[in-house]
């Protein structure tokens, strides 16, 4: 079920974001084919329908290429935009700009001393939230107003920045409490589709409490979804409360989009790496989004800040990095994953083997783990074998990070199969269990060894279950592959 090894193992995934440029059934088996591991469908330009038809056919073209992805659903969230304007406004510097928030038609065009324009905006609390000589960011911070006045219709702001304001601009809110809901209409819809397709994790944007992942997991319970939960930390109270939403999640987006905005430019590599390390704590995957190879969505080459910030969340050791306008409508979306590949296959040998010592393993198996990690990196090319029907166990030993050792999770569930292609390190397979144990290891190591992963006479660890007096006992073994039975 799963690719050929390639010639150096890569520990941490890549992730592409589907777009006009890599939907296509021949561009998107390239994209799979070059070496992507997830696939993001971004709900914020797609619709319900579209994630059905396009989750059936990465399905057909993974079994054609016979390497299989997971797919993510990324779902838009509640966010601020401005409304539709007839054509682009030009603001200056001093101009002025009403944002008007109730149904009330706009107010004069003349206001106070001078002319300003008016723009509809979606929240209509924000005359509540904002405080006066606030700063509102537009367009992903292109537009920088400053709130000047406020009434229940609005908010009249000064333009600091000038530019051009088109229609439905995203609007940020520095250091401003908004009280938008965990899940839209829009949303919930989009989850529903998406769970029928059958997606593997569903990303919730803009989360700011633990409270927001919650809602999110009672709607895949209701709905008896198996899909795991990627919380997006892109705003300030995200950041403000990352502790309570990495313990309720079941992996993090460090989304640094939206996250240089809201926070001061200058903390945001702070930020990551901190994010990083509190979900190498907890043993949970953290995804290091956005931006990552901007310059390639119109370059065939990266850009030489690019390639070190690639390499540094390697060397922090990101579970994933994820590519968004690069492989959704980049000229040149499939080298932009081979870059990604080539960087890090070299960056990753010059990583520290030493294992992941800040993590909190609570339970005596999770234990065990850490003591295969550390006889598998001791014998000379070697790996880890797990089965498992829940995950826990490939992504406990993806958290240890045992450098340089392959972490092969066996399972007979497809879900957890694909689940299982987004922790660092973890190759998965999809095979039946036997009721004999050892029926079931002799057939995985068969497999690995068919499939050119290991060789006759490598040492494998192996995590299972044995029987010892009539009782199921978790064991560690070490196994020795044979030659290929014909």
């Amino acid at each position: 079920m799963t690719q050929q090894p390639p010639r150096a193992y890569r520990h941490t995934k890549i992730i592409a974001t589907l777009g006009p440029a890599t939907q296509s059934p021949e561009q998107l088996e390239k994209l799979i084919q070059s070496g992507v591991d997830v696939v993001r469908l971004n709900m914020a330009h797609g619709t319900g329908q579209w994630a059905r038809d396009i989750v059936q056919r990465i399905r057909e073209v993974s079994a054609k290429a016979s390497r299989h992805v997971a797919v993510m659903m990324d779902i838009k969230g509640p966010e601020i935009r401005t409304g539709p304007v007839d054509t682009p406004i030009a603001l200056h510097v001093g101009d002025e700009v009403f944002l008007q928030t109730g149904n009330t038609p706009p107010p004069e065009v003349q206001r106070g001393d001078g002319a300003f324009h008016c723009v509809t905006v979606n929240y209509p609390d924000l005359g509540h939230d904002i405080e006066l000589e606030a700063i509102v960011l537009v367009d992903s911070g292109l537009l920088r107003l400053r709130a000047k006045s406020k009434d229940e219709t609005g908010v009249l702001c000064e333009v600091l920045t000038a530019g051009t304001l088109g229609s439905r601009r995203h609007i940020n809110l520095p250091g401003v409490e908004v009280g938008l809901p965990a899940l839209t209409d829009k949303d919930v819809q989009d989850v529903k589709d998406g769970i029928a397709a059958g997606i593997d994790f569903v990303a919730l944007s803009f989360v700011r409490q633990g409270k927001d992942v919650r809602v999110l997991r009672e709607l895949l319970v209701e709905l008896g979804s198996s899909a795991r939960i990627i919380a997006k930390i892109e705003e300030h109270a995200g950041v403000a409360n990352m502790v309570e939403i990495i313990d309720e999640s079941d992996a993090i987006m460090v989304a640094r989009g939206d996250l240089g905005i809201e926070i001061d430019y200058h903390r945001l590599p702070l930020i990551q790496s901190q994010l990083v390390d509190l979900c190498q704590q907890e043993g949970k995957p953290v995804i290091i989004a956005t931006h990552l190879l901007e310059s390639m969505i119109v370059s065939p080459m990266p850009t030489r800040a690019e390639i070190s910030d690639v390499s540094n969340a390697v060397r922090e050791q990101a579970d994933a990095v994820m590519l968004s306008g690069e492989t959704t409508t980049g000229a040149y979306p499939i080298e932009s994953v081979q870059v990604m590949a080539n960087i890090i296959g070299s960056i990753e040998p010059s990583v520290s083997h030493a294992l992941n010592s800040r993590i909190k393993l609570h339970e005596p198996k999770a234990k065990m783990l850490r003591s295969a990690a550390v006889l598998a990196q001791d014998l000379d090319r070697s790996g880890i074998v797990v089965f498992t029907r829940s995950g826990f166990l490939a992504y406990v030993l993806a958290a240890l990070r045992p450098r340089g050792v392959p972490i092969f999770a066996f399972t007979d569930q497809d879900d957890v199969f694909r689940q299982c292609l987004l922790p660092w390190g973890v190759e998965p397979f999809l095979m039946d269990f036997s009721s004999n144990p050892e029926e079931t290891i002799a057939g995985a190591l068969a497999i690995l060894k068919d499939r050119g992963w290991v060789e006759s006479e490598d040492w494998l660890v192996v995590i299972t279950n044995a029987l010892a007096n009539d009782k199921i006992i978790d064991s560690m073994q070490l196994r020795q592959v044979g030659p290929v039975s014909n």
